[in-house]
């Protein structure tokens, strides 16, 4: 069992904190499985990006080899990313044009309505509204207009991930509920606090951020690089103090796999990364369950 048919009453609840990291999110499925199969509770989920996807459509009841299938085969990120990067910059003297003429929209080189549409139909009708769903979540973003993280915990499930994941630039903005979302890596790219305020005597926290590591000059030479760098840097400290908040941290290692990857070999990598990571964990978070359940006896 994933979760408890009845209220909990005699263990902790445990809330699964699940980063951001495009490609890299691909690890939270080799985590969700060792956790199945080791028989810990899943009360609560919160996920930011791609963290919200894994952790959305687990929480509407979808498998974690069903995930992973649409991670290896590609379509999952290719529905993310359905034009090549590349091509949409080749052509972005035409997303000016509407605007000669008047019409303006938010800015961004993907709509994200495909993205949107290939979540729904992944998940049974039943659950494709949050409020339905068996497992409490919510997908974290920040909204544009106060600058504050938001934890979208109502509403359809496939437009909250798509608020989630709306990273900059790149996404459009999501309006919801008089507010207009993006990635909520912004600011909160591994959520342990929302776990945290969302009821959960434990909090895990799975974080796919890469670890910043002494590199030579010379990697700063190649095209991106100083931005991939940056970036690296920029999710490492906005996440620091989550780490610290969290009851138990698990790291898969997967550095070397870009936020953006389309790569299957990637996505392989990445689920095995989670798995190997998560069976290093299990006998802390079995203990930190025993310690736990003993303060409240």
């Amino acid at each position: 069992m994933i979760v408890s048919p009845e209220p909990v009453t005699d263990r902790p609840t445990i809330g699964l904190a699940l980063g951001g990291g495009g490609m890299r999110g691909a690890a939270h499925v080799g985590v969700l499985r060792v956790l199945i199969r080791e028989g810990i509770p899943i009360d609560y989920i919160a996920g930011t990006s791609m963290g919200a996807v894994v952790g959305g459509l687990l929480a509407a009841g979808v498998h974690p080899d069903e995930i992973e299938r649409r991670f290896t085969e590609g379509s999952l990120m290719h529905s993310f990313l359905t034009v090549p990067l590349s091509v949409r910059l080749a052509v972005i003297p035409i997303f000016f044009l509407p605007r000669v003429i008047g019409v303006k929209g938010y800015e961004g080189f993907y709509r994200g309505k495909k993205f949107r549409n290939y979540l729904n139909r992944m998940m049974p009708q039943c659950s494709r509204e949050i409020e339905a769903l068996p497992i409490p979540y919510c997908a974290v973003a920040v909204n544009l207009l106060d600058g504050r993280p938001v934890a979208v915990n109502k509403g359809n499930l496939g437009k909250a991930m798509q608020a989630s994941c709306a990273v900059p630039i790149l996404r459009r903005p999501v309006p919801i509920d008089g507010k207009l979302l993006v990635d909520g890596g912004v600011l909160v790219n591994l959520p342990v606090q929302q776990a945290r305020q969302m009821g959960a005597d434990i909090v895990i926290a799975v974080d796919v951020d890469e670890r910043p590591c002494v590199v030579a000059d010379a990697e700063f030479k190649r095209l991106g690089s100083v931005a991939h760098r940056v970036l690296t840097l920029n999710l490492w400290k906005i996440d620091e103090s989550q780490r610290l908040n969290a009851d138990i941290v698990i790291h898969p290692e997967v550095n070397g796999i870009g936020l953006i990857s389309t790569s299957r070999i990637d996505a392989r990598e990445a689920i095995l990364a989670g798995e190997k990571a998560a069976e290093n964990a299990i006998g802390e978070i079995k203990r930190k369950l025993n310690e736990k359940a003993r303060e409240n006896e």
